[in-house]
């Protein structure tokens, strides 16, 4: 394998393509729209264990929690890591089975009590009957993480092309609309877009987008400590509702700002922030933390996550057309499962050994693979 092409230029790419160049292959980034812009430029940075059922999921976040700072460490850059720690709260809803099946999987869940959350948390609202510490959960800078990674593809003499659109494969390589890029392989890797995409390679799957909606506050001068959310958050991430899903989820930024989330609803690309949903985030937010109510918000912006019907990414070789590999579908946890996804990409791709089971994640799995 000397020469790879990788569509897309978010996390989930660029790791893939970081992997690759670490390896000693050569490798062309190609996007259609300027590089990290899509929805590796409108998250929050969460790289979490604590929100992941036992499974093949999990055992993808537990490995890239191990492979993050091996990749940060080889390419030497900051990207505002922050090993901060989860804090999953509860009003009246039971905490212990999960946190428990969790620990049997390899993830470190404490089980702590109210007055040990509040004082983790101070700003928490005292209806809190029931917390759980996972000491784990980090975040990054995702827009940073993603160019820091592209720029040690660059480094390493691979080739990074904005601003040029895949069309279709042919037996030299990738057609674009500025002609033919010739390779030996081809990945898929355009997250809410990756369906779209693997039409016009001749290969579709569902992949579709999920739109979220992320608020942002004004600096506040008791910052929040941990990654907090409330117990409602897992329920709303393995949902597969298409209407609007919110749950509460807090933190600070380094700038001194908090981050406010999580809504999720599919409506396609539609890109219009509604006032709705807004309102909903805000409203749990202070639910939770109630001295959020006089701290003004900055901004609100929004973005699409890749959604597979059955919750898990789409990582591997498509068996219906020779040299075309797939990297998509990690919703809203792309940047925690981007270390791990590019290792198994890689790996797969070069013959070597995988540090996680492939096969889960597999393209011709039930619901993944389309006709036509």
């Amino acid at each position: 394998m000397e020469h790879v092409v990788v569509v897309g230029s978010g996390i989930i790419g660029a790791a893939c393509a970081e992997a690759l160049s670490a390896a000693g292959v050569r490798v062309t980034v190609l996007d259609r729209g300027p590089l990290a812009a899509g929805t590796s430029a409108a998250g929050e940075g969460n790289v979490l264990v604590s929100d992941k059922a036992p499974g093949p999921e999990l055992d993808l976040a537990l490995e890239s929690l191990r492979q993050w700072p091996v990749v940060l460490d080889r390419i030497g850059r900051d990207v505002e890591w922050q090993p901060k720690g989860g804090l999953v709260v509860g009003t009246g809803v039971p905490l212990d089975a999960f946190a428990a099946g969790q620990r049997a999987a390899g993830v470190d869940a404490r089980t702590i009590t109210p007055a040990e959350a509040f004082e983790r948390e101070p700003g928490l609202t005292r209806e809190v009957t029931t917390a759980v510490h996972y000491p784990q959960d980090a975040q990054l800078h995702p827009v940073l993480a993603t160019t820091a990674l592209l720029d040690a593809v660059r480094g390493r003499g691979g080739s990074l092309r904005p601003g040029v659109a895949a069309r279709g494969l042919d037996a030299r390589g990738v057609v674009t609309d500025l002609g033919v890029v010739t390779c030996d392989a081809v990945v898929n890797a355009c997250g809410p877009w990756a369906g779209e995409v693997s039409r016009l390679l001749g290969a579709p799957i569902d992949v579709r987008p999920r739109r979220g909606v992320v608020l942002v506050t004004a600096p506040v001068a008791e910052p929040v400590r941990h990654k907090v959310y409330d117990a409602d958050y897992v329920g709303a991430v393995a949902s597969g509702d298409a209407d609007l899903r919110t749950s509460t989820v807090v933190e600070s930024t380094p700038a001194g700002t908090v981050l406010i989330g999580s809504s999720r609803e599919r409506v396609g690309f539609d890109a219009a922030i509604r006032v709705v949903v807004l309102r909903e985030l805000a409203r749990k937010a202070v639910r939770l933390f109630p001295g959020l109510a006089a701290v003004p918000v900055l901004r609100a912006y929004g973005g699409f996550r890749p959604y597979a019907p059955d919750h898990l990414p789409v990582i591997g070789p498509d068996p219906r057309r020779p040299g075309l590999w797939h990297a998509t579908g990690h919703e809203g946890a792309g940047v925690g499962l981007a270390a791990a996804t590019g290792a198994l990409l890689a790996a797969s791709m070069l013959g070597t050994r995988t540090a996680v089971d492939p096969a889960p994640f597999r393209v011709d799995r039930p619901g993944v693979a389309l006709c036509g």
